[in-house]
């Protein structure tokens, strides 16, 4: 939160933030939201201090991770070929970005 505020004292509007595929899906289906992991919470922490927030959901992420955000059990995925028009790789991506999407719908935090 102090973070947060510092950042908004410096005349930020709008904080940017990844979503890491691999710290939220650490195994097929197993999803984590905890702690440091808990999106909903740092979502709503940017919101009430009065900022905007950009989710990225990815799902390659770049920015200096291990596997580029991908989970590592991706790639055991019979037929997979990442970041590609690959119906195994596009499966399992539609499969975490609607669990975030579902997860921030009933919350309401989209903007409209």
């Amino acid at each position: 939160p102090d973070l947060i505020q510092k950042a908004k004292d410096g005349g930020l509007d709008v904080i940017q933030t990844y979503v890491f595929w691999n710290g939220h899906e650490p195994e097929p289906g197993n999803y984590y939201f905890e702690g440091r992991y808990d999106l909903v919470k740092f979502i709503k922490l940017v919101q009430q201090a009065g900022l905007y927030i950009h989710l990225r959901i990815g799902p390659y992420v770049c920015a200096e991770w291990n596997f580029g955000g991908f989970p590592v059990w991706l790639k055991y995925i019979p037929g997979i070929d990442f970041r590609t028009d690959n119906e195994p790789f596009k499966a399992a991506m539609q499969q975490f970005t609607k669990k975030i999407v579902d997860m921030m719908k009933p919350e309401k935090l989209f903007e409209s």
